[in-house]
């Protein structure tokens, strides 16, 4: 029987604002295009471990809004269970304005709204939900007490926690490290929680071998298209990426964490898992958006047939 998993994170509503340049300061612009985009990286992650048909539930806030509101209906078209997520009175649903030019380049604003009031008192109204699920994951873009709650909470329960530390902390609390099975940083994540400077796979190596110093379980560290590298403390591999030509990388990581919790709650070892993740991602890479661009499992499953029957 498949485990369950509890989600806990953020949720926003990316608004994209399309133009042919950047206005300078003081000046006003005509922009081309403006799309309401459901994102948050833990709803992102949620979504797409749904949509690959996990028994999937989030905790996480939205303002009371209609942003908020559409939010929870885009989720739960995922197969995410978001009776649990809370509407919080007063509060915006967290947003990211994103303004996108001719060239590609773009500038952000993140306003967190909502996800601000994902507290512990919320967690500890939820503490059932910790033991009625097998696997626990979180990111960084709700506060970090309680982040730091949960995972003491899940472990303490007996539960697999898997942290994807985005955005990356300077650190983390000393008792926290040993408390997590599963880090899943990209290159960048990896050698700021590291305190390293320069991105090599020398560093990058040497940086998953501190955190298993730390007592982290196991590391994986997300290389874009070269793959992922597997590390703990008894073995170290690469996991290359299937070879296609990307249009869209918003939420690749998203959707690989996704997968990836989705695979091990399939009791798939962990070298299944992350291959099962790897080409979902390979696929969310080739189409635009975020949550939009997450494949359902029928087309993975379709995908990893042709791949068998190829020798691949």
């Amino acid at each position: 029987m498949d485990k369950r998993i509890l989600i806990i994170g953020s949720l926003n509503m990316d608004i994209v604002i399309e133009m042919k340049r950047m206005p300078l300061i003081g000046e006003t612009v005509l922009g081309k295009n403006l799309t309401y985009v459901p994102g948050g990286k833990g709803a992102n992650q949620a979504y797409a471990a749904g949509k690959l048909r996990g028994k999937v539930t989030m905790l996480g806030c939205v303002g009371d809004d209609s942003l908020g509101q559409k939010l929870k209906e885009n989720l739960a078209k995922s197969g995410t269970d978001v009776s649990y997520i809370k509407n919080i009175e007063g509060k915006p649903t967290g947003t990211a304005v994103i303004y996108v030019n001719d060239d590609g380049d773009n500038s952000i604003v993140v306003i967190s709204g909502a996800n601000e009031a994902c507290d512990v008192e919320y967690l500890k109204q939820n503490e059932t939900l910790f033991a009625e699920n097998d696997y626990v994951m979180f990111q960084m873009e709700i506060p970090y007490e309680t982040i730091f709650y949960g995972i003491r909470k899940a472990s303490e329960l007996g539960k697999t926690v898997i942290l994807n530390p985005a955005p990356a902390p300077d650190s983390l609390p000393e008792d926290i490290w040993e408390k997590i099975d599963y880090l899943t940083p990209n290159e960048t994540e990896l050698l700021k929680l590291t305190g390293q400077q320069e991105m090599t796979m020398h560093n990058i190596r040497n940086g998953a071998r501190w955190l298993i110093d730390k007592g982290v379980k196991n590391v994986l560290v997300t290389l874009g298209d070269k793959g992922v590298l597997f590390v703990n403390d008894t073995e170290e591999k690469l996991f290359p990426a299937r070879k296609v030509t990307a249009v869209d990388t918003t939420a690749a990581g998203d959707c690989f964490n996704g997968a990836f919790i989705t695979g091990l709650a399939e009791e798939m070892s962990f070298e299944e898992a992350i291959m099962f993740a790897n080409l979902a991602s390979s696929l969310a890479v080739t189409r635009k958006g975020a949550q939009s661009s997450i494949p359902g499992r029928e087309e993975l499953d379709e995908l990893s047939n042709m791949k068998i029957n190829a020798g691949l």
